[in-house]
């Protein structure tokens, strides 16, 4: 039976530690989104919202926020096969490590590629995993995020 058609207990997780555990499909990132980002969190800075001035900057067009790149992290992981539905619960634990070594500009696509760093026994059917998250921006020779994500997963 593959690995992804059972529910997840300690010993499958074990066994993944180090894997590569998904890797989403191509997602838009656009100017839309960004604006939408920018209202909700009123984080207007200029590189981000007015594509005038930002294209005369050394980016030559605005930018995705870096928090908008990292909020994007569970739609990702939660809609990867081995996650999803394989646990009755998970709750968002904390970060470790996040960068951002690339920018994303409005109209490119990025992906995620999760792959499973640790797990801690923390209870009965109860672990927290560490998935480090590389956003991948199309075309780009650097990530645009790495991002260590803990996670608290109901067995």
């Amino acid at each position: 039976m593959a690995l992804f058609e059972k529910r997840l207990n300690l010993k499958r997780l074990k066994a993944m530690v180090g894997r590569e555990v998904g890797l989403s499909e191509w997602f838009a990132i656009t100017q839309e989104r960004i604006d939408a980002f920018a209202a909700a969190t009123e984080d207007r800075q200029w590189i981000h919202v007015d594509p005038e001035r930002a294209a005369r900057s050394p980016l030559k067009g605005t930018v995705a926020h870096g928090f908008l790149l990292l909020s994007l992290i569970p739609f990702f992981n939660l809609r990867n096969e081995v996650f999803s539905g394989r646990f009755r619960m998970a709750i968002n634990y904390g970060l470790n490590r996040v960068r951002f070594p690339h920018p994303v500009r409005a109209g490119s696509r990025i992906r995620n590629r999760a792959i499973l760093k640790a797990i801690e026994k923390r209870g009965f059917r109860k672990v927290l995993i560490t998935v480090e998250n590389i956003l991948e921006a199309e075309g780009a020779d650097k990530p645009a995020m790495v991002a260590e994500v803990l996670a608290l997963i109901y067995l």
